[in-house]
């Protein structure tokens, strides 16, 4: 990828989903969600965690994801960020990585190409409750690495859902160039309601970037219950843009790029880091 131009202002949108079990089945709704949003102008759409399908175990995940670049649900992906003229930010699929899966998040240029990827660093292994309780790591692998990526109009960083909880990996996303930082996701119901909001807006104010949090939304396999309000903070903080119903939806929105260099000059957060101590 080239380096970003001069261009400050940049249309997008999130794309809120209720992904099912059925890898072709999402992909059609992404094509939809692409198509409506390419329409629109829209130069980049954004999805959340677990875009391929939502459903937990092994033995499916390992069943459903693939180890290379012929993955179906990712060819699709290509063609249709080709054929749309757009750049996908897949928030996550399920990879196939020796016995167990990672959680990778891919960027797909408007050419079809992916020019860069992110596995999921920090698991959610938590008990919520004496009912409710993850293990991640019981499935996926973590990644080794974090990522920043050129596109043709912005400095990216990389980050998935639980990751949101870490503010060093947002940090050194930012002292490496990010001026966007995304955080695809499928929040708990329980979490999201104490924490979503607050965790957000409090990575945008640190870091000074835009912080883009597509969610998955409602009732998945199993019961489990995701928290969507899918929402866009500015590097001030503030919230510009959010999910209006707790149903799947596409959610435009503008990337005013002049923000990020103007909230880092009146608060050079980013230039007091004492390395030293």
């Amino acid at each position: 990828m080239t380096a970003p131009t001069a261009k400050t202002k940049i249309s997008c949108a999130l794309y809120q989903m209720n992904a099912g079990q059925s890898p072709s089945e999402n992909a059609a709704l992404i094509v939809k969600a692409a198509k409506e949003a390419a329409a629109q102008g829209v130069q980049y759409l954004f999805t959340p965690e677990n875009s391929n399908f939502m459903r937990d175990g092994l033995e499916y995940g390992l069943e459903q994801a693939e180890s290379d670049e012929k993955y179906p649900f990712l060819t699709v992906m290509r063609e249709t960020a080709r054929e749309n003229e757009i750049n996908l930010l897949i928030g996550s699929v399920k990879y196939r990585k020796g016995d167990k899966l990672r959680n990778r998040s891919l960027l797909i240029d408007k050419s079809g190409k992916t020019v860069a990827y992110y596995d999921k660093i920090h698991l959610f292994d938590v008990n919520l409750s004496e009912t409710e309780y993850y293990k991640e790591s019981d499935v996926i692998e973590p990644g080794e690495h974090d990522m920043t990526a050129y596109t043709d109009d912005f400095i990216l960083g990389f980050s998935v859902c639980y990751d949101l909880r870490f503010p060093y990996l947002f940090s050194k996303l930012a002292l490496r160039g990010a001026q966007v930082i995304t955080v695809p996701a499928a929040f708990t119901v329980p979490t999201g309601r104490s924490h979503w909001h607050v965790l957000l807006r409090a990575r945008a104010i640190e870091t000074g970037c835009f912080i883009i949090a597509p969610g998955q939304v409602g009732e998945h396999h199993g019961g489990r219950k995701t928290y969507g309000h899918s929402l866009v903070v500015n590097p001030n903080g503030e919230i510009i843009a959010e999910a209006k119903r707790d149903a799947p939806e596409l959610i435009p929105f503008t990337l005013d790029l002049s923000e990020v260099s103007e909230a880092r000059r009146k608060i050079p957060c980013l230039e007091h880091y004492r390395f030293d101590l």
